[in-house]
């Protein structure tokens, strides 16, 4: 007769040594209340934050010197420019202050009674766009032994172009070079005017730039420019 199955109890079960726990105990926390550790910095992190603050650090500064530099510049040129204000004053006051200087030479200007201007022009007709040429001559026709004194410059002594009472064209409609004579006894200047045919305004500008004038008949004279009594004789002509 065959035996019965072996059935397992608990009286047949391994029994766990009584001192194991079926679960683990926690860590026992560190004596005297003690915080945890905390964990080391690498070097290389360390590094990589040392190189971090003086990058910062050096910008800061260029910052702060570019700051002082601005200050100080602007410093120096409102200096600058308060001392240059007052040096023109003082200038502008020395000027004004000083007066001028009383003239020395017995020399006096020329007149209509001691001076003699004559025009002559090239040609009687001028073609239409062309050009003309004047001799422009003074004579000194005085007896004082001192003679007298006249600015020879185109802006001076004046060539004047008119058509009836149409002023034209003038010389002095730009500035020349001061030309200073002594005429005395025995004395002639003689210079060459050209005009071009052209109509001068306020303006200085170029014969290049100035319309031409229309056919017709014109006149010319010289004068002294602030002495209406000194002039030449007119001279007429034709552009056509």
């Amino acid at each position: 007769m065959p035996k019965p199955p072996h059935q397992r109890t608990s009286s047949n079960r391994p029994q766990r040594s009584s001192g194991a726990s079926s679960s683990r105990s926690p860590r026992p926390a560190p004596k005297g209340g003690a915080k945890p550790r905390k964990r080391a910095m690498s070097k290389r992190r360390r590094a990589m934050y040392r190189k971090r603050r003086l990058v910062f650090f050096a910008g800061l500064l260029v910052f702060l010197i570019v700051c002082v530099l601005c200050v100080y510049s602007l410093i120096r040129g409102a200096v600058a420019a308060h001392d240059w204000i007052g040096a023109a004053d003082r200038m502008a006051v020395s000027r004004s202050a000083v007066p001028a200087p009383p003239q020395t030479s017995k020399v006096k200007d020329c007149t209509a009674k001691n001076l003699q201007m004559t025009l002559t022009p090239a040609a009687d007709v001028v073609p239409l766009g062309g050009s003309l040429e004047f001799t422009a001559t003074m004579t000194y026709v005085g007896s004082d032994p001192a003679g007298c004194f006249v600015d020879g410059a185109d802006d001076s002594r004046v060539l004047v172009i008119k058509s009836g009472e149409d002023t034209v064209w003038r010389s002095d409609a730009c500035e020349a070079t001061y030309r200073p004579l002594l005429m005395m006894e025995g004395v002639t200047d003689e210079q060459k005017i050209v005009w071009d045919t052209v109509r001068s305004g306020d303006e200085c500008k170029a014969s290049a730039d100035l319309p031409h004038v229309d056919r017709g008949s014109y006149t010319a004279q010289l004068v002294i420019d602030g002495d209406t009594h000194v002039e030449s004789k007119s001279v007429a002509f034709t552009v056509g």
